[in-house]
């Protein structure tokens, strides 16, 4: 009986043993890197707290108090913040990361990974679509090497970036790809080899769909169309993310469509850059809001993203009716040289409709909108003039300016309008389901970038947040904003082991002062980076290191959740 007792005795130590030491041995691990004395923003909405980050590889190993703990590289995060890497809901940088895989203007924000998508995708890309992309291209020039949307990915890794890629299947990209760019319906054929593309690309890893509805020839697409495709991508877990059929004057009937489509489709669906535009349409916010939330009381997974900005950017096609698109910009350009084809042009451009989405009017006047790249060296000199200042220049009517412009640079002319308040601003980044999205390319002040002008999103619209909205108008709280920009979208991408400072987790990180960063780009002097943020690991390679750029690009193509294949990152 004694020596049963005494079994137990040594057992019971041997067994609480390990327990007790376990915190102690923790703090005396080795690790590849260490980051000590930071306050921790886990991505969840924690408040924050103090602790330390160990990371082996390219994972996070241990988050705790690792204060006696070695590493082969030390980050002093005193009075910093420590925070998951942040995502950027709407990229364009599909292009500039070709150019520079650095992407200096964002990584300089603490963005890891860029999603990418807005009704365009980097493929399925037809011989046609190829050439067009060549012909189109601006200041920045590639050879396109990659067809399938995949392809483009796996490309951007081989060729070395410094953050993750993603990306939706553009609803734009498929059209195209199987319908051209005429105003039509599909036949029951090509609706079948739409619904085939987005399988294909669904099994790939694609992360769902993602459309653009007032452009041509997306604004062709019926609901249904879009139903069918995304049909489709849901059994693959796959999204809907829309800039939506309108953001103005049609804005409640839109979001009807999003919602809609996600209910019928049985998939969640996601509002690109939330917005109200026009200043007619500023107090439709909060019936979208509403909308959105009864959708969301429903079961339905409805989310939006945003940029901290009351102006958007696009072309300055977006001033034409969709119908003068109707076959491509080489049919724009005949029309506007026909007589009887630009007066009808002209004429749609000055009628206030519910038809389409008219930014020039919806800006309410020309003042309010700004040229900001061309292709053509002759045009660059306006490159930064308002609508109003190039027409007054040309001796011409606004409008004759802006059919004008399109015809003489053969492209859509980079344009900035200026219609969002202030105010809704605000209201959306209190929404506990809104995150974030530059809706831009990241960029460089050096090189080709600097031929043309941007919109300041570009470099500033997630050091905006953390600055502007979080540390100076207290809108809403850090440990909030740091969730908007991590783990919620993570989580609605379902991308995995991302966005979020835990252990076993990507070691994708950002350490910042929050007393300090600041936006600095402007609409009149845009290529200023941001600053604030001094260290940056992407996949546990620190890129950003006393806020500059180390050179490294160990970036990741990740996939969405239903690909088919190896699901490894």
């Amino acid at each position: 009986m004694r020596m049963t007792i005494w079994m137990f005795v040594v057992l019971a130590v041997a067994f609480v043993s390990p327990l007790l030491n376990a915190g102690q041995a923790q703090s005396r691990a080795t690790y590849d890197v260490l980051i000590k004395g930071g306050t921790i923003y886990d991505g969840t909405g924690k408040p924050g707290a103090r602790a330390d980050v160990g990371i082996i590889g390219d994972r996070i190993a241990d988050v705790g108090d690792l204060r006696q703990a070695s590493a082969k590289t030390v980050i002093d995060a005193g009075g910093l913040a420590v925070a998951p890497g942040f995502i950027n809901m709407l990229s364009w940088s599909t292009e500039s990361l070709i150019i520079d895989g650095r992407s200096q203007g964002e990584i300089r924000q603490g963005v890891t990974t860029q999603i990418f998508g807005e009704g365009w995708s980097m493929g399925p890309l037809s011989d046609e679509m190829k050439r067009r992309m060549v012909a189109e291209q601006g200041d920045l020039k590639f050879d396109v090497e990659w067809t399938t949307l995949a392809e483009y990915l796996k490309f951007l890794e081989r060729r070395g970036v410094s953050q993750n890629v993603a990306s939706f299947i553009g609803a734009t990209t498929i059209r195209i790809h199987v319908i051209g760019l005429e105003d039509r319906k599909p036949t029951p054929a090509e609706m079948q080899e739409m619904r085939s593309i987005v399988r294909r690309e669904m099994e790939a890893g694609a992360l769902g769909i993602g459309s653009s509805l007032i452009y041509a020839p997306a604004f062709y697409a019926t609901t249904e169309e879009l139903i069918e495709m995304c049909k489709v991508a849901a059994p693959y877990k796959g999204k809907y993310i829309s800039h939506m059929r309108s953001e103005g004057n049609r804005l409640i009937e839109a979001v009807e469509e999003l919602i809609r489509i996600s209910r019928e489709a049985k998939i969640p669906a996601e509002i690109y850059h939330l917005k109200a535009a026009g200043e007619k349409n500023w107090n439709k916010m909060d019936k979208v809001i509403s909308m959105v939330e009864a959708a969301r009381r429903e079961g339905l997974k409805i989310t939006a993203d945003m940029y901290t900005y009351t102006a958007g950017a696009t072309g300055l096609d977006a001033a034409m009716p969709p119908s003068a698109l109707d076959g491509g910009y080489e049919a724009l350009f005949k029309r506007l040289e026909d007589k009887a084809s630009r007066a009808r042009i002209a004429e749609a451009i000055r009628t206030p409709t519910d038809e389409w989405e008219n930014l020039y009017l919806s800006a309410g006047s020309a003042d309010r909108i700004l040229l900001v790249e061309f292709k053509s060296e002759k045009l660059k000199p306006l490159t930064g003039k308002t609508l109003a200042e190039a027409a007054r220049l040309r001796g011409e009517d606004p409008v004759e300016t802006i059919m004008n412009l399109v015809h003489e640079d053969r492209s859509r002319v980079g344009t900035v309008y200026f219609m969002m308040t202030e105010e809704n601003i605000k209201k959306q980044l209190r929404l506990p389901w809104v995150s974030l999205g530059s809706d831009a390319g990241s960029m460089a002040t050096e090189g080709d970038f600097l031929k043309s002008a941007t919109h300041p999103r570009a470099y500033g619209n997630f050091a905006r947040l953390l600055g502007k909205y979080v540390r100076e108008e207290k809108v809403i709280p850090l440990e909030e904003a740091v969730r908007r920009l991590s783990g919620l979208p993570a989580t609605n991408l379902e991308l995995k082991d991302r966005g979020f400072l835990k252990k076993g987790m990507f070691a994708d990180v950002v350490v910042f002062d929050p007393a300090k960063i600041t936006d600095h780009a402007t609409f009149e002097k845009p290529h200023q980076y941001a600053t604030g943020v001094v260290h940056v690991l992407v996949n546990g390679v620190q890129v950003l290191k006393d806020g500059e750029h180390t050179g490294a690009k160990p970036g990741r193509a990740l996939w969405g959740p239903g690909k088919v294949e190896s699901r490894r990152q």
